[in-house]
């Protein structure tokens, strides 16, 4: 059975720094392109970021261009996002996400781009 496990998410203030984690079971996903969405109370589901299988590409939201990392480690199995100068509207929870599709060069954007997703991880920028 798949899972998706993400880890990481807590209480941070504003201006700070979060690393998320997601460790992949199951089955490999080194040939596989992984995302990280999130969801605010009362709104709808959005992508955040995404990794191409051997990491080339990166597609990030307009919102969290140039404060968010991704990175892919195969060896791992795993997803990590670097969340870094936070703001209160990025309080979420956070979803992990993997898709069965191999060797694509870009990673999916929308959420029927995925087929695995994990139970999510709380994120709250409070001060």
């Amino acid at each position: 059975q798949v899972q998706l496990v993400e880890s990481g998410g807590g209480l941070v203030q504003p201006g700070n720094s979060l690393t998320l984690s997601c460790a992949a079971s199951g089955r490999s996903f080194s040939y596989n392109y992984m995302g990280w969405f999130r969801q605010a109370p009362g709104k709808e589901r959005e992508f955040v970021a995404g990794i191409n299988w051997n990491s080339v590409n990166t597609v990030y939201a307009d919102s969290v261009k140039g404060r968010f990392t991704i990175s892919k480690d195969n060896a791992k199995n795993a997803v990590y996002l670097k969340m870094d100068i936070l703001k209160f509207e990025d309080t979420a929870v956070y979803y992990c996400a993997a898709d069965s599709s191999v060797l694509r060069e870009n990673p999916g954007v929308l959420l029927a781009d995925y087929e695995y997703w994990g139970q999510g991880t709380q994120v709250t920028v409070s001060s």
